[in-house]
């Protein structure tokens, strides 16, 4: 069954973000939504996934738990899913000195 599916992605390759398109709307830069099939989306995150480089990306579809979605995330993130007792909570990495030297902080 078809259902609501989001993809955040950042540095995709142009082929790849062809292929995103064929399937999802680009909303705004770097963030796709559409409606799609379990299998359509597995296989567009794998690729998305295995073409994915120098930037990172979000997926995000309804499912069958307390929250009423999932998440799954690829590439380098400030912020990573945790599960804790069923329940997805976001981690929040602090930046490294270096990152920050580099921002100019």
């Amino acid at each position: 069954m078809p259902a609501m599916t989001v993809i955040s992605a950042t540095a995709v390759p142009d082929h790849l973000r062809g292929a995103l398109t064929r399937w999802l709307l680009e909303v705004t830069p770097t963030l796709y939504i559409g409606t799609l099939s379990a299998r359509v989306r597995t296989e567009l995150w794998n690729s998305l996934t295995s073409c994915l480089t120098d930037g990172s990306a979000v997926l995000a579809y309804p499912a069958a738990n307390e929250q009423g979605f999932t998440l799954h995330t690829a590439g380098p993130q400030r912020r990573d899913p945790l599960d804790f007792d069923g329940l997805t909570l976001i981690a929040f990495q602090h930046a490294t000195a270096s990152q920050e030297i580099a921002k100019g902080l």
